[in-house]
């Protein structure tokens, strides 16, 4: 499993505490009346998974680098494991089209995902006007580790909420 520093760990509880507090100060409404409980328990799961999703954004910056892999760029690389999953073969107008940016943008992410080699570009044997961009075996296995560190994660969590 990903091992945090003690920064990312002081990091994290700092804005666990900004957020607690953040929901301290909606008002006594949040905290009395007649759904009170209710509503702490549902202030307690708002923190647990916005605590989950920092950390989980954590571990893909420490899986795959430095290299910034959000937003439209983190999109394709799902779409890639998808496809391959499923034997299926992705196109790079697919790509940028699923990933909802114009295709010359699309082809730069895709070149930057080239250079870290985690995709490979080919040209389409049936239709060579198209290139297929598929997930390296390297692109493969970060992804399988990457969603396998993830399941550790939330089983970790549901062990130690119960």
């Amino acid at each position: 499993m990903q091992q945090f520093s003690n920064h990312d760990i002081a990091e994290l509880r700092s804005r666990i505490d900004q957020i607690h507090a953040l929901l301290a100060a909606r008002g006594p409404e949040a905290d009395g009346g007649p759904d009170a409980p209710t509503a702490a328990a549902a202030n307690a799961r708002l923190l647990d998974q916005l605590a989950f999703h920092i950390q989980i954004r954590r571990l893909r910056k420490g899986h795959f680098g430095e290299e910034p892999l959000s937003g439209p760029t983190w999109d394709m690389m799902l779409d890639l494991m998808v496809a391959q999953t499923s034997g299926r073969n992705l196109s790079a107008s697919d790509l940028a089209t699923g990933a909802g940016v114009p295709l010359s943008s699309g082809l730069r992410m895709i070149a930057a995902l080239e250079r870290l080699g985690l995709a490979h570009r080919s040209i389409d044997d049936r239709d060579r006007r198209r290139s297929l961009v598929r997930l390296t075996e390297k692109g493969i296995e970060r992804m399988a580790s990457y969603f396998e560190e993830i399941a550790l994660i939330r089983q970790t969590r549901k062990s130690i909420a119960m």
